[in-house]
């Protein structure tokens, strides 16, 4: 009978040096330090690992931890009440780790900022005790040749750590994290961990960089509104950009304003499932848009995603089923309420959780379209209508028994029906960013009345461009908001995190 022979068990791990907690009243300086921090620690992990796949012994465990920055607050003091982060209502030790420094260095610095100014206290940095799995040490765009993990003796679990999933969770951001007796409370609404899987997520499913991904964000269910966005964007690249520096599309193909080509990147053989186009301007103020495709399972799964950006708003403009008779295709449907029969995020934010309508977006909204149509008040009411849109999870609800839905519909006072609407703005709800949905009436399946084949390609040609402009129009005077008026305080639970 064959001997087994197994591997000594590892009772030591290695480490990089020692560090030492240190405290700033700089902001700036406070997210150097957290960056010198990281790329120490990711580079011991990622040097560890180069050395075990050229032939080094596995004779020890190799294991750096997230940073870690932190805030003793001892006052009861109560901070501008206007405000609707950058503080916290009681007093005690609040932390968070750090992932990618690097790309929130501007975020982090205005919220760490904005403790400092409010609660008069400095930050401290050090590192936490949580470990970095080794997946996400690497550099973006890395690529790791699958011989070398197989030229290593052990298992890489037995030599570094991997992702944890139960350190994934959205326990904080759902308002479900209770800290154990001297855990710190969260300054921020996601792990270090969370936002790393977010970030290689990201990266799978759009084909582009999560550091090219804007802070104002469009959602659409039809190829149509990409190809128009792509057109808009590669003439305003020509014309010198129009305040924008660079069109970004899957492959993270790159278009330089003042250019009508590419400079860099590799259009993909096949797109991804959720293809990402941005229109990037400096500090991220420019636009993202995202074809999430037909849907509320994806819908949820790129908003939990971009969520840990922390973009300042996202809007969905799409195509929906008009429910009233005296509506006609190619009107406009302005969502101020939700039914929610998609399902997908029943666990994580209960149906009965109201959904309330943020009046800076729909201000922008409304406005966007009374300028891009030139049609006012009462005329304006023609062609847009307020009222509540229904989320299904079922595109062929017709082929059923249609009294009980429709019912619900009518008790609703529902004036349209899609698959996505509600599911982006619950999450928006979710993860307190700001949110809206501006649809157009496609087709009114309770009345009959579908599109023929020529009206069709007629309809998606002249709706889809109107549509998108008034999108592009209405984030453009979100932008121009200050944050602090954009973040509503309607989005704030209880106990909230003080970064945004």
């Amino acid at each position: 009978m064959e001997k087994r022979i197994y591997p000594q068990p590892i009772e030591s791990i290695s480490y990089p040096p020692p560090y030492g907690r240190q405290s700033f009243t700089d902001a700036s300086e406070a997210v150097a330090e957290l960056r010198r921090l990281y790329e120490r620690n990711t580079a011991f992990l990622r040097d560890s690992f180069n050395g075990l796949a050229a032939g080094g012994e596995t004779r020890d465990r190799y294991r750096a931890y997230y940073p870690e920055v932190g805030v003793q607050i001892s006052s009861y003091t109560q901070v501008d009440t206007r405000l609707a982060y950058g503080h916290v209502s009681i007093p005690g030790f609040y932390s968070s780790t750090v992932t990618r420094p690097d790309l929130f260095d501007t975020y982090l610095t205005e919220q760490l900022r904005l403790i400092m100014r409010n609660h008069g206290v400095p930050v401290i940095v050090g590192e936490s005790e949580t470990p970095i799995p080794v997946h996400f040490a690497f550099l973006e765009g890395t690529y790791v040749d699958a011989g070398a993990a197989a030229r290593i003796e052990r298992p890489l679990r037995d030599l570094f750590d991997v992702p944890d999933l139960s350190a994934t969770d959205d326990r904080i951001a759902n308002g479900l994290f209770e800290p154990v007796q001297g855990e710190a409370m969260p300054l921020a609404p996601f792990t270090a961990q969370r936002v790393d899987y977010s970030l290689h997520r990201l990266a799978h499913y759009t084909a582009t960089s999560p550091k090219h991904f804007q802070n104002f964000v469009l959602f659409t269910n039809y190829q149509f509104y990409i190809d128009e966005f792509c057109t808009l964007a590669r003439e305003l690249m020509a014309d010198g950009g129009g305040g924008y520096e660079a069109f970004i599309e899957p492959g993270n193909v790159i278009t330089q304003a003042g250019e009508t080509m590419p400079e860099e990147g590799v259009t993909p053989i096949r797109l991804p499932q959720m293809p990402a186009y941005h229109l990037t301007k400096p500090g991220h103020a420019g636009i993202t848009m995202v074809n999430i495709g037909v849907g509320p399972s994806n819908a949820k799964t790129i908003t939990d995603h971009i969520a840990v950006l922390r973009p300042h708003a996202w809007l969905m403009l799409g195509h929906c089923a008009g429910l009233r008779n005296t509506q006609a295709l190619g009107d406009y449907v302005l969502a101020h309420a939700y039914v929610r029969e998609d399902h997908v995020l029943d666990d994580d934010l209960p149906v009965w959780v109201p959904l309330p309508a943020l009046a800076e977006v729909q201000v922008a909204l409304q406005e966007a379209v009374a300028e891009v149509t030139g049609l006012s008040g009462y005329d304006l009411k023609r062609i847009m209508r307020t009222g509540t849109v229904a989320t299904i999870d079922n595109r062929n609800w017709e082929l059923r028994d249609q009294r009980g839905p429709v019912q619900r519909l009518s008790q609703s006072r529902a004036i349209a029906l899609d698959m996505e609407s509600a599911t982006i703005a619950a999450n928006g709800f979710r993860f307190r960013v700001p949110y809206g949905t501006l649809l157009c009436v496609s087709d009114k399946p309770l009345h009959g009345e579908l599109k023929l084949p020529g009206m069709a390609s007629e309809f998606y040609k002249r709706q889809v461009a109107q549509h998108l402009k008034i999108g592009l129009l209405a984030v453009e005077k979100l932008s121009q908001m200050p944050p602090e008026r954009l973040h509503s305080r309607k989005l704030r639970s209880f106990s909230e995190t003080a970064f945004q």
